[in-house]
C-alpha cells in the first residue's frame, strides 16, 4: 500500500471531486480527465439513492456531499492525523457494518479504516446502497494502490480482524452477540438535544431549525429534544423556525406528522403545534419524526448533571456558553473529521487493532 501521504492525496483529490456537485447539474465542468468520466455516472447514483429511499432526497444527498467535500482538505486531513502515529500500521481487514438514515452516513468510518492502512470489508444498509460504491470506484482510480484493500458485500462477514458497527440499541445486542470477541465499536442509538434558555436571538433560534430539520430529524446529530426553563413562552422559537415550513408538502414526512398527531390526539397528550412540527413533553429523548420532545429545567446545575449522567444517550448538546463542548445553533450537522461519533476515538481504535 501507498504511504500515508499517497492516501491523503486520494481523499483530497476525492474533495476536489465532490466540490464539484452543486445543487444544479448544468453547472459542473470536470477539473480533469478522470472527474469527466466519474461526473456523469455520480449523478446517476445520486438520482437512484432519492429513487430508492425517499427520505434521499437530492437535497439531502447535496447537502451531505458538500459537508464532505468541505471536510476533505490537505489542512483538514493533515490536522485531524498530525496526532497519530500511523506509517507503522500492520494492515488489518475491518468489517464496517453502516447504517442508512442520512446519506453516506458510514463514510467517516470508511475514511478512517482506509486512510491509515487497513484493509475495508463493508456491508452498507440497503437504504444507502449507491453512493459509497461509486465514490469507492473513483479512488481506486486516484490512487491504484486502494484496488483490492476495499470490498462490499451482502453475504456473512468472514475473515476480518475488527469491527466498526452502528445501528440501534435492538442490533446493538445483536452485533455484540457474533463479534464481542473480536476488537470493536458497537454504536447504539443517540440523539442530540438543545438547552434553551430564553435568551436566545431569533438567529440563533432559525439556526437550530436546520438541527432540527435536515435530514428529516434521521441523524443522530439531529435535534430530537429541548430543554427549556420552567415557564418557557415557544412563540419565539416557533416564530423563528418558520421559514423551514415548506418541509410539510414532503409527502413522507407529512404523513408521519398526522399519523403522530392522531395518535397523541386519541392518547390525550397535550401537544403544542404549529402545522408542521409538534412539540411534547416527554423525557425520552428519541422523539418521532415531525416531533420535538422538550423538558423543563428549574436549575442549569441539575441539567447539566442530567446532561452528564445521560451522555451515554445524547450525540450533540446545541447550547449557548452552557457547557464544555457544546455545539453552536446551526452546526451539528456540519462536525469537523475529528469529531468522533459518540465520543470514540476512531483513529486510536483502529492504530491498536
Amino acid at each position: 500500500m501507498s504511504d500515508i501521504h499517497n492516501r491523503i492525496r486520494a481523499f483530497v483529490k476525492l474533495g476536489d471531486f465532490l466540490r464539484q456537485f452543486p445543487s444544479e447539474k448544468s453547472k459542473i465542468e470536470a477539473s480533469d480527465e478522470i472527474d469527466s468520466t466519474f461526473i456523469d455516472g455520480f449523478w446517476h447514483q445520486i438520482k437512484l439513492a432519492e429513487e430508492h429511499n425517499s427520505w434521499f432526497t437530492k437535497e439531502n444527498v447535496l447537502f451531505s456531499i458538500k459537508n464532505w467535500a468541505e471536510a476533505l482538505t490537505e489542512s483538514n486531513l493533515k490536522k485531524w492525523l498530525s496526532g497519530y502515529l500511523i506509517d507503522e500500521v500492520t494492515p488489518k481487514k475491518v468489517a464496517i457494518i453502516m447504517a442508512g438514515n442520512i446519506p453516506l452516513v458510514g463514510f467517516h468510518d470508511f475514511l478512517s479504516t482506509l486512510i491509515i492502512g487497513h484493509d475495508v470489508l463493508v456491508k452498507l444498509s440497503s437504504n444507502d446502497k449507491h453512493l459509497l460504491p461509486y465514490l469507492a470506484k473513483y479512488l481506486e482510480v486516484v490512487e491504484p494502490s486502494f484496488k483490492g484493500k476495499i470490498t462490499f458485500t451482502e453475504e456473512k462477514m468472514t475473515g476480518f480482524d475488527a469491527v466498526i458497527a452502528t445501528g440501534s440499541d435492538n442490533t446493538a445486542r445483536y452485533f455484540e452477540y457474533y463479534f464481542g470477541s473480536k476488537p470493536n465499536i458497537i454504536r447504539k442509538n443517540r440523539n442530540s438535544v438543545a438547552v434553551l434558555t430564553g435568551k436566545e436571538s431569533k438567529e440563533e433560534l432559525e439556526a437550530l431549525g436546520k438541527d432540527i430539520f435536515m435530514y428529516y430529524g434521521l441523524g443522530c446529530r439531529s435535534v430530537s429534544k429541548l430543554f427549556v426553563p420552567e415557564g418557557y413562552n415557544f412563540d419565539t422559537f416557533f416564530e423563528a423556525i418558520y421559514s423551514y415550513g415548506d418541509i410539510i408538502h414532503e409527502t413522507k414526512y407529512a404523513n408521519n406528522y398526522d399519523y403522530n398527531k392522531a395518535v397523541y390526539l386519541m392518547s390525550l397528550f397535550k401537544i403544542l403545534e404549529n402545522g408542521f412540527l409538534m412539540l411534547k413533553e416527554d423525557e425520552g429523548y428519541a422523539s418521532p419524526i415531525a416531533t420535538v420532545f422538550y423538558e423543563q429545567y428549574d436549575s442549569e446545575e441539575v441539567l447539566k448533571n442530567k446532561l452528564a449522567e445521560d451522555s451515554d444517550k445524547i450525540q450533540c448538546v446545541v447550547a449557548n456558553n452552557f457547557m464544555e463542548n457544546e455545539v453552536a445553533f446551526g452546526r451539528t450537522q456540519h462536525p469537523n473529521l475529528w469529531d468522533y461519533a459518540d465520543g470514540v476515538d476512531t483513529i486510536k481504535f483502529l492504530l491498536g487493532v
